[in-house]
């Protein structure tokens, strides 16, 4: 009896030592390109990464460091990496290729290799679109989809669509925890400066709209673009239209149509992060078009900025002036509120709201990610 008391103890030891020594890694992209997933990825891991998560990351030419793992995941550079180093690991999942756009050659694989590994897979949700996009799978892509969702340990998703989605109609019985991707922004973005190449391009302007998304319909740069033109008319002043292309989807024609015979429209492609920022607190008011956010980080950054918001109804509406994707004359007449009617006052209280906010997520992702 006392040696089974000595085998107990000693393997709870273990257990406890493996446990504490266990690889936390973040999984997902990491800018450039500066999609609102990648900026999430970057953050997260900026104020994690001193507490001992790792980063394994996709992104043009990511720096090389200790714990951090460039990998290209189209040419198989995940699976040496999983080998060499996921067994038994906290995988903290925000790529789209499992799930959302499920691969047909990396799921088998992942599911393969998680039975192997016996690694833990906490699968991280952005995409807004999924609930909606999920009745146009076809058969192979729905039974790739449930084979993915079989082997997820746990699952966390930005806005609560999301979660009804997975447990109302998917019928997941994982857990499901609903934490917003709002984190506060790390000092070294804050700090940065405007380029010089940047600054005289938006000072040709009386006042400056400005836009984040890409080329492709369901951004809404046409809507946003249509509206501008509408206000330069009526007001007779020259409103100027920033849009900043993120460039990771483009619809040329689409491009072309927004762009045709408006000079007035300046197109900023791939920026980084911490310039976006900048754009923002030179800008007169921020709109974001995008029909399926899924939070709309962007929006709450511009409120950082201090510059009111306009957007297509989505998760996050709070401080905000809101109208329906593609409702031009509400969009016009809030464009027209916040060009010339908005209040300063109010955009900074919602600013410390949601900093305080932003602080409490941090704290829960932390915990999601088990560094505290």
């Amino acid at each position: 009896m006392a040696i089974l008391e000595i085998v107990v103890a000693l393997l709870d030891r273990l257990d406890s030592e493996f446990l504490m020594s266990r690889r936390i890694i973040l999984f997902g992209p990491l800018p450039p390109p500066y999609g609102g997933v990648a900026i999430f990825t970057s953050a997260l891991f900026e104020f994690t990464k001193g507490r001992g998560a790792e980063l394994w990351a996709a992104g043009e030419n990511l720096p090389r460091s200790p714990n951090v793992s460039p990998i290209d995941y189209r040419r198989l550079g995940l699976i040496p990496l999983l080998l060499k180093q996921g067994f038994k690991a906290r995988i903290v999942d925000s790529f789209y290729f499992l799930i959302e756009y499920p691969n047909p050659f990396m799921v088998p694989l992942w599911a393969l290799l998680k039975l192997v590994l016996r690694f833990e897979w906490v699968k991280v949700v952005h995409d807004g679109s999924l609930p909606s996009r999920y009745s146009g799978f076809g058969l192979v892509r729905k039974l790739l989809f449930r084979l993915s969702v079989s082997l997820v340990d746990e699952f966390v998703v930005v806005n609560d669509s999301i979660n009804e989605f997975l447990k109302n109609e998917i019928g997941v019985r994982q857990n499901v925890s609903t934490v917003n991707a709002l984190l506060p922004i790390p000092d070294s973005e804050l700090s940065a400066g405007l380029s010089s190449e940047i600054e005289p391009v938006l000072a040709q302007y009386d006042k400056r709209v400005v836009s984040t998304g890409v080329f492709i319909p369901s951004y809404g740069f046409a809507h946003v673009a249509e509206v501008v033109e509408r206000i330069r008319r009526e007001a007779g002043i020259n409103v100027g239209l920033i849009l900043i292309d993120g460039a990771f989807a483009r619809d040329e024609d689409y491009r072309a149509e927004v762009l045709q015979g408006r000079d007035w429209i300046t197109v900023l492609e791939k920026i980084p992060h911490p310039q976006v920022l900048q754009i923002f607190r030179r800008s007169d008011v921020f709109v974001r078009g995008f029909k399926h956010e899924g939070y709309g980080l962007s929006r709450i950054e511009a409120i950082w900025c201090g510059i009111p918001v306009i957007a297509a109804m989505g998760e996050e509406s709070r401080g905000m002036l809101l109208y329906d994707f593609g409702d031009l004359d509400a969009l016009v007449a809030h464009l027209r509120e916040a060009l010339f009617d908005s209040s300063a006052n109010e955009v900074e209280q919602w600013a410390g709201v949601f900093q305080r906010e932003a602080e409490e997520n941090l704290e829960r992702w932390m915990k999601i990610m088990k560094l505290v």
